[in-house]
């Protein structure tokens, strides 16, 4: 997080959501109920595989999402831990099997279906778009785009954010499991269209881990936007009153376009 507490923080967040359900769930608070259909969105919300931080990653985006007229969906998955590898991928991939269950009955559209992620949960989502731990792997329908929040990228210990690698991989991780891991390594053309951003102030992910997933893209030839927002620090969800403050609308005009009613 940031030394200023984001203004965008959901006061009302209860402490055993955000520290002791160790567990996969999704909150469907933030399904539009109108009798329409709208387009749908999965939200990740990061907290270091240590805890799942959806009181500014999750609930503050989902609202925000829901006032343009998009439902959202909240992951909750398995951390700490429980939250070895592949167990978050895991509960991501049961997530978008269970969302796209549940479309008729929510009124959902998951034609073009996004998953949105922030810091570890940006990990957890940008995996998803991997041949080795993604959609393919567990046969999902691909994602119309992916939503990176200055997300933990590589696993590589100078680079990494390190409380989220040894939660994923364990203090002594070898080589073939940070490779494995490293998701900027594993970026074919098939990776879904993608949206990335952090602050040039990040102090708990460094910033390269956004520049260098935006090369990887480039070169496999996937269609991106990448931003990065002076004098802003990590853990900021909306960014209300920041720099950064523009990303949801630039990430739901890169994903949607002029689609959106």
């Amino acid at each position: 997080m940031s030394n200023s507490r984001p203004v965008d923080i959901d006061q009302h967040q209860s402490l055993k959501d955000i520290f002791h359900m160790n567990k996969y769930e999704l909150d469907t608070r933030f399904v539009i109920n109108d009798g329409k259909k709208h387009k749908c969105a999965i939200i990740c919300p990061g907290g270091g595989y240590t805890l799942v931080s959806s009181f500014i990653e999750g609930v503050p985006i989902a609202r925000k999402l829901n006032e343009k007229g998009i439902s959202s969906v909240i992951v909750y998955y398995r951390v700490k831990g429980k939250g070895k590898y592949p167990n978050p991928q895991d509960d991501l991939a049961k997530a978008i099997t269970d969302v796209h269950e549940m479309a008729d009955e929510m009124n959902l559209d998951m034609e073009n279906y996004s998953v949105w992620g922030s810091s570890a949960g940006g990990h957890l989502v940008a995996s998803m778009g991997t041949d080795n731990m993604g959609y393919t792997n567990y046969n999902l329908p691909k994602p119309g785009c992916l939503v990176l929040s200055y997300p933990v990228i590589s696993m590589d210990a100078k680079i990494t954010h390190k409380g989220t690698r040894e939660n994923l991989l364990g203090v002594n991780a070898d080589s073939e499991a940070v490779d494995m891991a490293s998701v900027e390594k594993h970026v074919t053309s098939d990776y879904p269209r993608t949206y990335i951003w952090c602050g040039e102030n990040d102090k708990s992910v460094p910033p390269v881990n956004t520049t260098m997933m935006a090369e990887a893209l480039k070169e496999a030839g996937v269609e991106y936007k990448c931003e990065t927002f002076p004098g802003v620090d990590h853990g900021v969800g909306p960014a209300s009153g920041t720099a950064a403050q523009v990303w949801m609308d630039n990430a739901v005009a890169f994903w949607l376009g002029d689609t959106l009613d």
